[in-house]
Parts: C-alpha cells; sequence; structure tokens
C-alpha cells in the first residue's frame, strides 16, 4: 500500500516501542519496575481533590459541546491572573491559547513558524523535537551537550548556529534529564537571541525562542527563569509551552496552554482550530476554578513535588552508593520535573549467555529482562545509541518501589563483564 513520503518516513517513538514490551511482560505477571514513560501512576500520584471535583460538576452540569477554538475564557483568565500572580508575567487573555495538552501547541509553533528547509536549533538530548523538525520539513541543528553542564545548553555552544535560523527550541525543567538553566546560562542564551534580531530586517523571519517550561512549579530547591522576566524585549521573539499535565499530576486531563506574540498565538490557534485539538469543555472549566484557589493549588503542588523529589532522592542516593562500591555507574542529582539522569557504562560489555550488549538500546531490554528494571536510552532524546546516559522517571513508582528495584539493578549490572 502507497502511504505519503512523511508518513513512510516517520520513526515511532521509542519510549513507547520499550513502554510495549514492558506492558507485554507485566501481563504476563513479570514484576518490572518502569521508570520509562514521563507519567504518573494515578493510584500513588492522583490528582487534586478540588480538581476531581470540579470536572465531575461540570460533567454534571452538561458542559460538554465544543468550546471556543482559542480555549473558554474563564480558563484563559484564570491562567492570565496565575501567570502575574507566579512569575510576574504579563499577559492577556488574548495572548493565551488552551490545547489537549502541550503536544499540539508544540506542534503548532513549530508549524506556525518553520517553512520547508528553515532552520531549527535545539539541544539534544531533548524530548520529540527530532520529531517535530521532521514534521516540519525543518532543516535541524542538533546541539549536542555534555553532563558536565547537566545536560543543558551553553551559550557558547548554540552561537555558531543561530545564523538565519527561525526556532531555537529550549526546555526548563529539562525533560530528560531534569536539569534546569540557572539564571546566568538563560541570560547569556537570551542576549544571543536579542543580538541576532537585532542584525534582521524586516523581510526576515525573526530567531523565536520556543520555551517549554511544563515542569516550572516541579523545582526543588533551585529557582526557575524564564527569558521574559530577565528580558522584557524577548517577550516578543518567545513562546512558551504550558499547562496542567506534570504539575498537577494531571497527564490525562489534556490541558495545555501556550503564550507569547499575538501575531503568533492567533496563526497557531487558526492551525489548532483545523485539527481540533481542544482541551475537553468540562476539564477547562475545572482547571479554570481550580487555578483561581492559589492555596489549593500550592498545597497540592507542594506535597506532590515533595513526594517526587523523596523518590528522585532515593534513586539518586542508591545509584550513588553503586558508584561507591565500584559499579560503572554515575547520577546527576535531579533539579526538578520528574527524572533523574543515569549513567550505566556498560556498553560493550558480555551477558551471562555471552552475547555482547552492542548498544544503549541492548542494555534497556537486559535490564528489562533480568533486572525487571525499565529505563529510557537517551537516543530516544536524539543522542546515539553508543551513549551510556538513561532517564529514569520517578512518576511510575512508589518510594518503596524504587527502593525494592536497586538491589536487582545492581544485581543485573555485576552479571555483566
Amino acid at each position: 500500500m502507497k502511504v505519503s513520503k512523511l508518513a513512510q518516513n516517520l520513526i515511532g517513538s521509542e519510549i513507547i516501542k520499550i513502554g510495549n514490551q514492558v506492558n507485554d511482560l507485566k501481563a504476563q505477571g513479570a514484576e518490572i519496575a518502569n521508570l520509562t514513560i514521563g507519567d504518573l501512576d494515578a493510584n500513588i500520584y492522583p490528582i487534586p481533590a478540588r480538581l476531581k471535583e470540579e470536572i465531575q460538576k461540570a460533567y454534571q452540569n452538561n458542559l460538554t459541546n465544543y468550546p471556543p477554538a482559542n480555549g473558554l475564557l474563564s480558563l484563559r483568565k484564570a491562567v492570565s491572573q496565575d501567570l502575574k500572580n507566579r512569575w510576574n508575567l504579563e499577559y492577556s487573555a488574548d495572548e493565551i491559547l488552551l490545547a489537549g495538552g502541550s503536544r499540539p501547541l508544540i506542534y503548532a509553533t513549530f508549524k506556525t513558524i518553520v517553512d520547508e528547509g528553515d532552520k531549527v536549533v535545539y539541544p539534544i538530548p531533548s524530548w520529540n523535537n527530532n520529531h517535530y523538525a521532521y514534521l516540519t520539513h525543518a532543516e535541524k541543528i542538533e546541539v549536542e551537550t555534555s553532563p558536565s553542564n547537566n545536560f543543558l545548553p551553553t551559550a557558547e555552544e548554540l552561537k555558531p548556529h543561530l545564523e538565519g535560523a527561525v526556532l531555537l527550541a529550549l526546555c526548563s525543567p529539562l525533560n530528560p534529564t531534569g536539569t534546569m538553566f540557572t539564571k546566568d546560562q538563560l541570560t547569556e542564551i537570551c542576549e544571543l537571541v536579542l543580538e541576532q534580531n537585532k542584525k534582521r530586517d524586516e523581510n526576515e523571519k525573526p530567531l523565536y525562542l520556543m520555551y517549554d517550561q511544563i515542569y516550572a512549579m516541579l523545582t526543588f530547591d533551585e529557582e526557575h527563569f524564564n527569558p521574559v522576566s530577565l528580558f522584557p524585549e524577548m517577550k516578543k521573539y518567545t513562546v512558551f509551552i504550558d499547562g496542567t499535565s506534570k504539575s498537577f499530576a494531571a497527564t490525562g486531563v489534556r490541558v495545555g496552554w501556550s503564550f507569547g506574540p499575538t501575531e503568533i498565538i492567533d496563526k497557531m490557534k487558526a492551525l489548532l482550530g483545523h485539527i481540533g485539538a481542544w482541551a475537553p469543555k468540562p476539564e477547562q472549566q475545572a482547571v479554570s476554578v481550580f487555578l483561581g484557589e492559589t492555596e489549593h493549588v500550592d498545597f497540592f503542588v507542594n506535597d506532590f513535588k515533595g513526594k517526587i523529589a523523596e523518590s528522585l532522592k532515593i534513586l539518586h542516593t542508591g545509584i550513588q552508593e553503586m558508584k561507591s562500591r565500584g559499579l560503572q555507574v554515575d547520577s546527576i542529582k535531579p533539579m526538578g520535573a520528574l527524572y533523574l539522569t543515569i549513567e550505566l557504562d556498560y556498553l560493550g560489555k558480555t551477558k551471562p549467555d555471552g552475547s555482547q550488549i552492542a548498544d544503549s538500546s541492548d542494555l534497556v531490554f537486559y535490564l528489562i529482562n533480568e533486572a525487571g528494571v525499565a529505563l529510557v536510552p537517551f537516543s530516544a532524546f536524539g543522542n546515539s545509541r553508543n551513549m551510556p546516559w538513561f532517564r529514569a522517571s520517578a512518576g511510575g513508582l512508589s518510594a518503596d518501589e524504587i527502593k525494592k528495584m536497586l538491589p536487582r539493578l545492581e544485581g543485573a549490572l555485576a552479571k555483566l563483564s
């Protein structure tokens, strides 16, 4: 059967592939510590009780028809007020666009800004930018980052690639690493964007910055920074991606929002209007009420992120203890989000059956089968399969389950020679 060239060459998600194998094994009775999907076990991390009440109320009140294409005005006003209260950002309801989670908004940002052959710059590892660049036929410039800088791009690394680029895609706290920009790091990058845009005339596209801060409320000891608070003049170049999915443990509720320059947001609205990627009306109504209850929001988020931080601390400590016992492992202290970055330097090693661990994917499936532990290799985020770094997501396990998993992981690694 003939399909489009785009469909024919589209690469599926490596995370989903690993997740499918995990689910198949669990269905056969295997005990698997699933650290793969950036999701949450709703029995361990349920959504806020007040949010659930308001969702149920909205359905009872029959708010089940189409929402406005750009989202309920009540929610856009609530987001506007929360941005002002939380980050001191001034965005009107007309500069805010709602959608069914952040994915449609990221796609719409790419499609609104990027023409075929336009240069798009993003760091690796990073989540899904390679796929959105493919879907928009962009010339992708992948800037490989290093563990010495917490896998975050520096201004020095980005600078050679920004000439002529139309989009720079950044995320903080970063998926997959759980690390985040310092004030100085983000300041230097914003200065580069402003410098680029001063060079361009009115017939050239600006260099826009897509700033994904979906994890901004899930930060531990460090402060979250954003481009527009650092440089008000960045407002006309910055498209923010945000929403409820991570901060409210509400991944399945599907309410995300973007805010930025009116001319970009209006075109994104038109695009998504054709796709129909709206958040459900009852959920929008519920979030509009909950978001306005700042005390409830802050209480939930502080409790939730405290539990996630504790699970990540247990995982990080466990890896560091393995390192102290001579295993070839390491991890980067988490700063935010749901993730721990782990190095398992076992590529090229031999398994008990005599076969070799050829690449990071081989190691993932060895650990699933031998230890009942599932991780995501950084190759799923744009890096080489020869890179021995992995993402571990703490959202799907309890702290006790993480403690039980660590000896199994150590035992499986110890069998490699």
